[in-house]
């Protein structure tokens, strides 16, 4: 499978498929495959008749202290990858495809897009934001998949089409993990030794919190509770908080479903993960 690196290549052959009455999902990711993004993949050929797959680690994403440069990179194994698992066409520009000289408009997105991720990554909603909504507007894509995973980052998107009117069917997947419960991500590559090992306790707090909150516990007590584990277990805690699941405001005192969300440093690698809970008094 040959990459397409240009928009005008790309929408070429998208259109040849649209004259012939094909659907077209898209699948963003910034390659370092893994059985999460081949579980996108699996989705994204459940509903559409082609899958196009995007391979580009965003530059705008990433603050100047971050791990751009050594980022997990194999163009390669990606594309061989993406062919097993049945993508169409893999999109791979550069840089300056994506972002050409003069290159001067971003989204800012709010709601969703502040608190949490955007108190520890300066500018990471915009940079996510923009090269999505670019995405899609490349693509012209019926649907778009994104993992559960990444949760604060997937409301932010689906808040982003809601808002702009975008015609595209935004679709979840549930986190994919180990064995032991760490939720599939390329950084994982990070962790060696005892971190590895460390590492699944993450799932493991969450997932007894999650108990603590359905036996009755007061949230604030859980989430206390909660938050001491994870100082215990790993080098520092970033956040760990209830939110609404579709606008991820705080959601501490109200009853019925929820999201647990966390993040997590240990070593040089931080952790982020989630899980759906129901607040006491819910249905």
């Amino acid at each position: 499978m040959t990459p397409v690196r240009t928009v005008a290549t790309l929408r070429r052959q998208l259109d040849e498929w649209r004259v012939a009455g094909d659907t077209i999902a898209l699948v963003p990711t910034m390659g370092a495959l893994h059985d999460g993004h081949r579980a996108l993949i699996r989705a994204a050929r459940e509903r559409t008749c082609r899958v196009v797959a995007s391979l580009f680690v965003n530059p705008m994403q990433f603050a100047p202290d971050e791990d751009f440069t050594c980022y997990p990179r194999d163009e390669a194994g990606d594309i061989a990858s993406f062919l097993d698992a049945g993508v169409d066409l893999v999109y791979a520009p550069g840089t300056r495809d994506m972002y050409p000289h003069g290159f001067a408009t971003t989204v800012t997105p709010g709601g969703a897009g502040e608190g949490l991720e955007a108190d520890h990554r300066d500018g990471f909603f915009s940079g996510v934001a923009t090269v999505v909504l670019k995405l899609f507007m490349q693509t012209g894509a019926d649907v778009a998949v994104f993992g559960e995973k990444d949760y604060q980052q997937l409301v932010v998107v689906t808040q982003m089409v809601r808002d702009l009117d975008l015609r595209i069917d935004i679709v979840p997947v549930a986190t994919v993990r180990e064995a032991d419960g760490l939720a599939m991500s390329s950084r994982n590559a990070y962790l060696g030794g005892d971190d590895r090992q460390r590492a699944a306790g993450l799932f493991r707090i969450l997932m007894e919190t999650r108990g603590a909150l359905d036996a009755g516990e007061p949230p604030d007590t859980a989430v206390r509770n909660a938050v001491r584990r994870l100082e215990e277990a790993f080098d520092a805690v970033d956040y760990l908080s209830l939110r609404d699941p579709v606008t991820l405001s705080a959601a501490e005192r109200r009853a019925g479903a929820a999201r647990l969300l966390c993040a997590v440093r240990l070593g040089g690698t931080r952790l982020i993960d989630n899980v759906a809970v129901t607040l006491p008094g819910g249905e």
